[in-house]
């Protein structure tokens, strides 16, 4: 075997310029296939933070008859919260959130929100709720950027909302806009006015109710009850879940069009070389050795291609990554419009197992396509070869 090591050293580094160029690639291969796969795991697990901090806390509780992708369902997806669950509001376990349909009128635009009440003293998600505590008299409220951008809003402006509380009367009256914050959860931003929970529920005549209730990080499911629906993170995070699987289709196509490339590359230098090396081929089966170990000196040359492209792509490959990591991938602008939970900066994540499981795939592709061509040759006559007769 060490003998076998010492030929195929000796082989790729007498080819010179074709080996080094199948190594350029193959090393290309390995270093867009660990930064697109950190791209996407960054991605991921910025949104679940972001998402789990800003908006799902360690779970929630829908009101049985809650469907977001439902709005006939929200006149009913309330109710009375009993008196166990105002005890655990008021250790600071769970906070209410009530949620209707609304109209806002915006420049005398129509547009349709939904209308968000919270407490302003809750401490359990990101959201600034804080903002609502006003002095004045007026209704406050709070939007995020793109809502804001959207409807050309400002801190101070007055806007007219209509709504339709419990017992199907229509109301309206102005709120004014006492903050503007910037998150990377859209689904709390677009199409949505924020406002303190018990104004929320005196304009709708729902006194001490609420639709969904948002646990505390460190308490997650506080136990069953009567009327609620627990939906833990593997719930809530599947859109974010099943999004990140989505893009890595994409990925996966890439990688096997560079694996396709450079293994293509690979498969033509090695049945090249057993045509121009016949002669050589029939002068070590000639000096003892068997077909078997030919065969193994010609898969050890190409997949020691992998070897070598390993160590080059680690080379310039961890500087640029490491690089890329520490300042990120900006997003463009438009982002903010695709309704999608993502920051504004991408910072990869890569992982042990990430660079290893590369590794490994790239090295087994590798030794497999090249030992397809080695299989002609079990078929050679030494004493042809030797001759030069082609075959």
């Amino acid at each position: 075997m060490l003998l076998a090591l010492k030929l195929a050293y000796r082989n790729l580094m007498g080819a010179k310029l074709r080996t080094w160029l199948n190594v350029f690639v193959l090393s290309l291969s390995f270093v867009v296939i660990i930064w697109q796969k950190g791209i996407l795991n960054g991605w991921d697990q910025q949104a679940r933070r972001d998402t789990i901090e800003w908006e799902i806390g360690g779970g929630q509780y829908w009101q049985e008859n809650y469907d977001p992708y439902d709005p006939f369902t929200f006149e009913e997806s309330h109710a009375r919260l009993s008196d166990a669950t105002e005890r655990a509001v008021a250790e600071e376990k769970l906070t209410p959130i009530l949620i209707s349909q609304a109209t806002m009128y915006p420049e005398g635009r129509i547009q349709n929100i939904l209308l968000k009440g919270i407490d302003p003293g809750q401490k359990i998600i990101e959201l600034p709720s804080i903002e609502l505590v006003t002095e004045n008299d007026e209704i406050a409220a709070m939007i995020g950027t793109r809502n804001a951008k959207n409807n050309n809003l400002a801190i101070g402006d007055f806007v007219t909302i209509r709504w339709r509380d419990a017992n199907g009367t229509f109301d309206a009256a102005e709120v004014m806009i006492v903050h503007i914050f910037k998150t990377n959860v859209s689904t709390l931003d677009a199409g949505i006015l924020w406002i303190p929970l018990q104004k929320h529920q005196k304009m709708m005549q729902l006194d001490g109710e609420a639709t969904i209730l948002v646990t505390a990080q460190e308490t997650g499911f506080y136990g069953s009850i009567v009327g609620w629906d627990f939906k833990d993170h593997y719930f809530l995070l599947t859109e974010i879940r099943e999004m990140i699987e989505m893009k890595s289709v994409g990925g996966y196509i890439m990688f096997l069009i560079l694996m396709s490339l450079a293994m293509l590359a690979i498969f033509d230098t090695q049945v090249l070389s057993i045509f121009r090396r016949q002669k050589e081929i029939g002068t070590h089966i000639a000096l003892g050795m068997t077909q078997n170990q030919v065969i193994a000196l010609f898969t050890v040359e190409g997949a020691a291609h992998s070897v070598l492209a390993a160590i080059l792509a680690a080379i310039y490959g961890f500087p640029l990554l490491a690089y890329q990591a520490s300042v990120g991938w900006a997003m463009p602008g438009a982002t903010d419009d695709f309704g999608m939970t993502i920051a504004e900066t991408i910072y990869p994540a890569y992982s042990i197992g990430l660079v290893l499981g590369t590794t490994l795939i790239v090295l087994i592709t590798t030794t497999i396509v090249s030992y397809l061509p080695t299989r002609r040759i079990s078929k050679m006559k030494p004493t042809d070869a030797i001759r030069g007769k082609i075959q």
